[in-house]
C-alpha cells in the first residue's frame, strides 16, 4: 500500500503510478485541464490502479451525457476487476461502490457512500471533493455543507489541499445562504491556495448575491491569470463576469465576453451549454437582439433532444429551442422528460417527476403563447433538485417571473420575486418584470 499526499491509500507497489495520480487529483481540485493526462500516466505505470479507473469513471458521470455515462460504466468494470485482484484499501472500495451507483444514475446514493468514507477518513480529500461535486449536481446544498463541516475540524493550515477544502466549504456556505461565512472562508482558501478557482468562484457568488457588481468585476478581472488557466471552468468564470456586466447594464461587454470566452469554443459539454444559453436568455429577456448566436446551440439541442441523462441540461436545451421557435423539437424534449418521469430507479426520474416535467410544460406553454396556469411561484421555490447553483437556476426563476407578469397577476409576480430575493439582493430585473406587468414594455420573453 502507498498513500498519496491527499490521504488516499492505494493497493499498488508502484510509486510512479501514485505520483501521477496525485497530479491528476491536483488538476481535479484546481479545475485544471490535465487530469486526464495524469490518469493515463498512472494507468500506464499500473493498469490495475483502482482509484485511477474510478476517478476516470466519475469524470464520465459528471459530464452527464449518454455516451460519457456509458464510458463511465466501462471504467467501473475495469475498476471492479482491478479491485478483485488486489487487497484493496477501504478508500478504493468506497470509490468503486460509489461509482457503481453513480454510473447507474443514483448520484445521491453515491454521494452518501463518499460522505460515509469521509466520516471515517476525514482527510481523504478526493472522497470529499467527489461527494461535494455530486451533491452539487443534485442541488443538495445542505448535504454539501454538512460534509464539509464534518471534515473541517480534522484539517489545519499546512496540510496538502487544505485551501481546496476551504474553497468547497466556502461554496457550500454561499449556497446555504451564509454569505458572510462564505466570504470569510473563501478569502482564507485563496490565501492558502492561490490556484483554488473554486474558492474564488464562491467569493464571486457572494458578491453576485449581494449585488456588489463593481467588486465582482474587479475581483474576476484581477484574478483572470488564475481562472483563465482552468479547464472549461474558465468559460463559467467568464460567464460570471458577463453577468456582473449585465447587472450594470453593460450589454456590449457581456456580448463581447460571450463571443471571446463564454462560447469561444462550441462544445457539447452541458456546463458550457448552460453558460451560453442562460446568458443569451437573460439578454433576450432584456430585449437584446443576440443575432445568430442561438443557431449552433439549437443544432446541439436538436441532437440532444432524446438525452435526459440530466434534466438540468434538457431544460437548457428546451430554452434554446423556444428561443429559435423550433416547436417540434421542443415538444420532443418535453415528451422525453415525461418518459424519464415515468421510469423508476434513477435520481433524474425523481427530478423529472418532482419539478422537471412541470417546468418544461410551463416553458412550452409560454413558448406557444399561452398563459401558464401552473402556480409558478410555488414552482420557483422548488427548483433546487435540478442541481447547479442558485445563480445557475436563476434563469428558470427569471423565466417564471416573466410568465407571472404575462398572466397579469401582480400577487404571483411578487411571490416569484420574493422567492428569488430570499437569498439574492434585488436587482434591475425586478424593474423589468414590473414594467412588463404594467404593460410599459414589450413582452420580454416569447418564442420566435
Amino acid at each position: 500500500m502507498i498513500a498519496d499526499r491527499y490521504s488516499g491509500l492505494h493497493s499498488t507497489d508502484n510509486p510512479h503510478a501514485v505520483a501521477a495520480f496525485e497530479t491528476a487529483v491536483w488538476n481535479v481540485l484546481a479545475h485544471r485541464p490535465d487530469a486526464g493526462k495524469g490518469l493515463a500516466a498512472a494507468l500506464s505505470h499500473d493498469g490495475n490502479m483502482v482509484a485511477a479507473h474510478a476517478l476516470k469513471g466519475f469524470a464520465g458521470v459528471m459530464l452527464a451525457r449518454r455516451e460519457t455515462v456509458e464510458a463511465a460504466a466501462q471504467d467501473l468494470r475495469k475498476a471492479a476487476m482491478a479491485l478483485s485482484v488486489r487487497r484493496a484499501s477501504d478508500g478504493e472500495r468506497a470509490l468503486v461502490s460509489a461509482l457503481e451507483h453513480a454510473a447507474a444514475g443514483r448520484l445521491r446514493k453515491a454521494a452518501r457512500i463518499l460522505d460515509q468514507r469521509a466520516s471515517q477518513a476525514p482527510q481523504d480529500l478526493l472522497a470529499i471533493k467527489l461527494a461535494h461535486a455530486l451533491h452539487f449536481m443534485c442541488g443538495d446544498a445542505r448535504a454539501m455543507r454538512a460534509g464539509l463541516e464534518q471534515a473541517a475540524p480534522y484539517w489545519a493550515a499546512g496540510m496538502p489541499g487544505y485551501g481546496f477544502l476551504l474553497g468547497c466549504q466556502a461554496f457550500s456556505y454561499e449556497e446555504t445562504g451564509d454569505l458572510g461565512g462564505a466570504e470569510r472562508i473563501a478569502r482564507r482558501a485563496i490565501e492558502l491556495e492561490p490556484a483554488d478557482a473554486w474558492g474564488l468562484h464562491a467569493l464571486g457568488h457572494v458578491m453576485e448575491m449581494q449585488g456588489r457588481t463593481d467588486e465582482g468585476v474587479e475581483l474576476l478581472t484581477q484574478t483572470r491569470a488564475n481562472w483563465s488557466r482552468c479547464n472549461n471552468f474558465s468559460f463559467h468564470m467568464a460567464w460570471h463576469l458577463a453577468l456582473f456586466h449585465l447587472a450594470r447594464g453593460r450589454i456590449d461587454s457581456a456580448l463581447d465576453l460571450y463571443d471571446r470566452e463564454v462560447r469561444a469554443t462550441p462544445t457539447d459539454d452541458f456546463r458550457d451549454i448552460a453558460n451560453a444559453v442562460s446568458l443569451l436568455w437573460r439578454l433576450r429577456q432584456e430585449g437584446v437582439n443576440v443575432g445568430a448566436r442561438w443557431d449552433e446551440l439549437a443544432e446541439i439541442a436538436r441532437r440532444r433532444a432524446d438525452d435526459t441523462t440530466l434534466i438540468f441540461a434538457s431544460l437548457h436545451h428546451l430554452l434554446t429551442l423556444a428561443a429559435v421557435g423550433d416547436r417540434a423539437h421542443a415538444d420532443l424534449i418535453v415528451r422525453n422528460i415525461g418518459a424519464c418521469a415515468a421510469r423508476e430507479g434513477s435520481d433524474q426520474s425523481d427530478v423529472a417527476r418532482s419539478v422537471g416535467l412541470e417546468l418544461a410544460n410551463a416553458i412550452l406553454s409560454a413558448a406557444r403563447g399561452g398563459k401558464e396556469r401552473t402556480d409558478v411561484a410555488r414552482l420557483a421555490d422548488s427548483l433546487s433538485p435540478l442541481g447547479g447553483s442558485r445563480a445557475q437556476r436563476d434563469v428558470f426563476v427569471r423565466t417564471l417571473a416573466v410568465m407571472a407578469a404575462q398572466s397579469g397577476e401582480r400577487s404571483m409576480v411578487e411571490r416569484v420575486l420574493s422567492a428569488r430575493m430570499r437569498l439574492q439582493r434585488e436587482d434591475r430585473f425586478s424593474a423589468i418584470v414590473f414594467a412588463l406587468l404594467a404593460g410599459r414594455t414589450p413582452v420580454a420573453w416569447r418564442a420566435a
